[in-house]
């Protein structure tokens, strides 16, 4: 069974799957959980385990998602210095790891939802790193580019956002730079690879097939 996504990009209206107007208006309202709301799970990050806080309201509150599971078996080692980004951070697995991995860069863990990103700030301090920027969108300067990104985009939220999203993020990839994205075949993988080319201009690669998703490494490279 797919995890509910109500992840949504500002301005993106109703998500197109799995997801009310009343699921929406509570994403975009989530105020940061209160401790009665906050609980504690296992997970493992970084070839270790390590305990995190989650809670509802957020995407994948249950722990870590298949198609994360999936990007982080295929991933190489983040960058070790300069900006990374985890777009669409929910609760951090991502950005977490990014920032276990390289304690000498910086990473930008960006999301729309205020609690989500006070969970990625707990867990930062929970796991002893303090490279962890969690921020919406418009609170990431415009100059910053990156050394590397990694997403588990919310591709349920409709075609016009989703390519609003990337089209903001992805070109501010570094001339060097790595972009790594995850997305269920089923939900236009291959169709998505496609667009970033042809509208984007950079290079995609399809890296791995597992468990029903297709793992994509974007470059500036022709």
């Amino acid at each position: 069974m797919t995890e509910p996504d109500n992840r949504l990009p500002r301005g993106s209206g109703q998500p197109e799957v799995g997801g009310s107007p009343e699921t929406a208006d509570h994403y975009f309202t989530a105020q940061p959980a209160s401790a009665a709301e906050l609980r504690t799970l296992e997970v493992h990050l970084a070839g270790r385990d390590v305990e995190v806080e989650v809670a509802s309201g957020v995407f994948s509150p249950g722990g870590i998602d298949k198609g994360t599971r999936v990007l982080l078996e295929e991933l190489p080692a983040a960058p070790g210095t300069g900006d990374l980004l985890d777009l669409g951070c929910g609760w951090g697995p991502l950005a977490l790891t990014m920032a276990l991995e390289s304690p000498g860069a910086t990473v930008w863990a960006v999301d729309v939802n205020e609690r989500a990103l006070d969970l990625v700030r707990r867990n930062a301090e929970r796991l002893g790193v303090s490279n962890v920027r969690a921020a919406l969108p418009d609170d990431v300067p415009d100059d910053v580019t990156f050394a590397g990104l990694w997403s588990n985009p919310p591709i349920r939220v409709g075609k016009e956002a989703l390519h609003a999203l990337l089209e903001r993020w992805l070109p501010r990839l570094a001339d060097d730079a790595e972009g790594w994205l995850v997305v269920q075949k089923n939900l236009g993988s291959d169709s998505l690879a496609r667009w970033i080319t042809e509208t984007l201009g950079l290079r995609v690669e399809r890296e791995a097939s597992s468990k029903g998703f297709r793992v994509l490494r974007v470059t500036r490279g022709a």
